[in-house]
Parts: structure tokens; C-alpha cells; sequence
């Protein structure tokens, strides 16, 4: 197990030693400084979780190490520990950033309820912040076809264990859904789940991306900054687009799978690691492998178990399913009223075959919420590019054709077999129904070669 980390900065030894053994016990991994200066470059190189922090020492003091703390370093906690201890010194550090003040002598209970609250807050604001990127129902596998209930089968089975997970799928597919769903059903679900889409990061980022870099590591690196392995640390690590990534970063990565140590960019210190890794792409790696441009080893480390999503046209009978989500998604995020659909609009929707997959139903039927006034979304309100009806298709051939002699009687021939269909073939009832001579119907029919029955 990987413990959360706190530094200690005190410049009484006893009360270091002391600290560090109750902490110790209570499940955390302990440093301890005696100074501000010794505390800032600790930081740099270890970026603890959370700071106890002493007013009184020697040099820079606790409210001016608090300061530079806040300043490089604004999602750290830090709680303010005096023996000298005033309600304006404590109004001040609050004031700069400190999650809590303590005064000395320390109630142990009270200090240890401080740092798990402390801690708690963290996670919450992380937790919080990747939230806030998407509607809950983002994380939603929605679909009752066949294929759809057999990869919820498989990912019910699988994600309870430890085992690492190749994703495979065309883009637009749904690849993250699965993933989170994996993580969501895991031992590790209360844990960070982090994202990384490997295509997105510039190939000179994508190692500090993941691993996290050193002060002065490249140009630009102003200060340490965690990475995504860090990030993810007892939860789970989303690599998206896995072959995209460099040779040298696949090598990393397999370093990481096989020992669970990795070190930041510019740094030599081995950091342990707890991290169950899901890799998703869209490419066919065993084509990348014979091109080189994917790691063979690093292929069979991730493909202990494959999952394939389905793309959207193998599975049509979803898209029901996923209209009703998707307009209730969008009118809730427009503030509209639930708007409904026809059949006839919804069938147009079924025949299209969705070459964006899912992606690309959830982009026109977001467009749709928005652009369509009515309560109701109609199949004439669907955009032209959706595949059209059979009705739109003999419109546009006919509106096509130069002739308007050519046109009567293509118009003419499709108008009176339509008709004819109505009636059965019956060619009385559908002179009646059309207001024509029996007589002239006939002919027309006879010329046009049109089949009836007599009658």
C-alpha cells in the first residue's frame, strides 16, 4: 500500500520524533525538517501531501514558508502548529491559505482529526474538479442489445480484479465509458480515476505528463509538479489512444507495469506506485507492431484482457435508448422542457449508419434540442446529411430531372403506383380514390406497366 505523505517542519527534534512515531502509526509516511529553508526544498522533491508547520524557526519563519508554500504550491494543505499561539497569528494564516491552526501543547486527537479532514478535503476537491467536467450520465453504458449486454457481462467479471485491460474501438465508440464502468465496479472505485489522452499531449509532454517532472527539469518547469501516475495513485490511469505515445514513453510505461517505481523528469528519487492501468486505442496494434511503431512486449503486458466495443451500426437497436438519454441530457443542460420525438424522426435515425458511432448521435441530437422550437424534434426537423427517407430520396430525383415533360410522367408513374399499392391493385377503387376515368387508368396503368388485379 502507497501512504499519504506528511512533512513535519519543527525545529524541536523531540517534538519531530514524536510526531513522526504517532503518525507513523496512524498509517501515514512521515518526514521531518527543522527549518523553512530545509521545508521549501523537501517539498521540491517530495511534494507531500499535507504540511504541519511550526510559526517559530530558525530563518524564514513558519508565515513567510507558508507564503512561498501557497505561492508554488496552491492545492497544498497546510495546518499551523505554536506554542505562541494568538487568535490575530491564526487569523493571518488562515488568511494566507492554512487549512487549520494548532496550538502547542498538541491535543494528538485533535491534530489527527485535523490532517484526515485535511486529507479528505483534497480528495473531495479533486474528485470534485473531475466532475464538474461532465454530466454524471456521461458515465452511463447505455444500451440493451446483444452485443452492448455482453460487454456488460464481461466488464462485471473483470473489474473486480487487478488484471490490465485493452480497450479496442472505433473513435466515437464510447472506449472512456467502458473504463469508467470498469473503475466504477472495481475495489478501487472510491479511488482516483485519471484520464490521460495520449494523442492530445505534445510527444515532449507526454513523459512529464505522466510521470511528473523536477524544478528546472526542461524550460518552463518552474517548480515539481505530480504526474498522472502520481495522480492515480490506488485508483485507476486511463491511458486514451495508447498508440499514440512515443517508443521511449511505451518504454516507460512498461517499466512502471512490471516494477511499480517510476522517477519524475529531471529526477533520480524512485517513487512507488499502486496504479491499475486501462489502455484504449482505435488502431489495430499488431499493424503498429509490424510497423514498429508499437512495443511488442508492451502489447502483451496490456493485453491480458481485450474488450471490443461495438461500433453504433452493429448495434442499432441501442439508439432508442440512447435518443431518450441524450434529449432528456440536453434539455435538463438548456433549461428547456424534455423534448420528444416521432417515430418517423427517430426511424431516420435508425437508418443511418453513424460512422461517428455514438459520438456523433449525441452531437446531432444535442444540435437537435437546441435548434428545434418545437417541444416536439420532427423527420423533416433532422439534418439533411442524416440518411433521408424513401419519400426524400424520390423527391430529389424527380426535382433533379431537367425535363418537365419527364418529370409529369415520372411523378405520374410513382403517383398512381403508390396508389395502386393502397388499393391493392385494385384499379376501380383507386380511379375513385384519384378521381379518374376507369377507362383512362387503365391505359396509363397499361403504358406505365404497372401490375393490378382486376377489379
Amino acid at each position: 500500500m502507497i501512504y499519504k505523505t506528511i512533512l513535519v517542519v519543527d525545529d524541536e527534534e523531540s517534538i519531530c520524533r514524536s510526531l513522526a512515531g504517532i503518525l507513523s502509526d496512524e498509517g501515514y509516511r512521515v518526514l521531518t525538517v527543522g527549518s523553512g529553508e530545509e521545508a521549501l526544498k523537501v517539498i521540491e522533491e517530495e511534494l507531500p501531501d499535507l504540511v504541519l508547520l511550526d510559526i517559530w524557526l530558525p530563518g524564514i519563519d513558519g508565515i513567510e514558508t507558508l507564503k512561498v508554500i501557497k505561492r508554488d504550491y496552491p492545492q497544498m494543505q497546510v495546518v499551523i502548529m505554536s506554542g505562541h499561539g494568538t487568535i490575530e497569528t491564526a487569523v493571518k494564516a488562515t488568511k494566507l491559505g492554512a487549512f487549520d491552526f494548532l496550538e502547542k501543547p498538541l491535543s494528538l486527537e485533535k491534530m489527527v482529526l485535523v490532517i484526515n479532514h485535511a486529507l479528505d478535503l483534497v480528495r473531495l476537491e479533486e474528485e470534485n474538479r473531475l466532475l464538474k467536467q461532465k454530466f454524471p450520465q456521461d458515465y452511463e453504458l447505455t444500451g440493451e442489445s446483444r452485443l452492448i449486454l455482453e460487454l456488460k457481462e464481461t466488464i462485471s467479471i473483470v473489474a473486480p480484479t487487478n488484471a490490465w485491460i485493452l480497450i479496442m474501438g472505433e473513435n466515437g465508440t464510447g472506449k472512456e465509458l467502458v473504463a469508467r464502468a470498469i473503475h466504477k465496479q472495481s475495489k478501487r472505485a472510491r479511488k482516483p480515476f485519471i484520464e490521460v489522452n495520449c494523442a492530445a499531449i505534445p510527444e515532449d509532454l507526454i513523459e512529464s505528463e505522466l510521470f511528473g517532472h523536477e524544478k528546472g527539469a526542461f524550460t518552463g518547469a518552474t517548480s515539481a509538479k505530480k504526474g498522472k501516475f502520481d495522480l492515480a495513485n490506488e485508483g485507476t490511469l486511463f491511458l486514451d489512444e495508447v498508440a499514440d505515445m512515443s517508443l521511449k514513453a511505451q518504454a516507460k510505461i512498461l517499466r512502471i507495469l512490471q516494477e511499480k517505481k517510476f522517477e519524475r523528469v529531471g529526477g533520480t528519487k524512485v517513487i512507488d506506485t499502486d496504479v491499475r492501468v486501462i489502455a484504449a486505442t482505435n488502431k489495430d496494434l499488431e499493424k503498429e507492431m509490424e510497423a514498429g511503431r508499437f512495443r511488442q512486449d508492451l502489447y502483451y503486458r496490456l493485453h491480458v484482457i481485450p474488450l471490443t466495443v461495438p461500433p453504433l451500426r452493429e448495434r442499432k437497436d441501442d439508439i432508442p435508448l440512447l435518443v431518450q438519454r441524450f434529449l432528456k441530457e440536453f434539455s435538463l443542460k438548456e433549461g428547456v422542457e424534455n423534448k420528444a420525438i416521432t417515430e418517423e424522426a427517430l426511424d431516420r435515425l435508425m437508418q443511418h449508419d453513424w460512422p461517428g458511432n455514438v459520438r456523433e448521435l449525441k452531437n446531432i441530437i444535442e444540435r437537435l434540442v437546441i435548434m428545434t422550437s418545437d417541444s416536439v424534434i420532427r423527420s423533416e426537423d433532422i439534418p439533411p446529411f442524416i440518411k433521408p427517407t424513401v419519400q426524400d430520396i424520390l423527391e430529389e430525383e424527380i426535382l433533379s430531372l431537367h425535363s418537365f415533360r419527364t418529370a409529369r410522367v415520372e411523378f405520374e408513374k410513382r403517383f398512381i403506383a403508390r396508389k395502386l399499392k393502397e388499393t391493392e391493385g385494385n384499379i376501380s377503387r383507386t380511379a375513385d380514390l384519384i378521381g379518374l376515368e376507369r377507362s383512362n387508368l387503365h391505359r396509363k396503368i397499361k403504358s406505365y406497366g404497372l401490375e393490378t388485379k382486376k377489379g
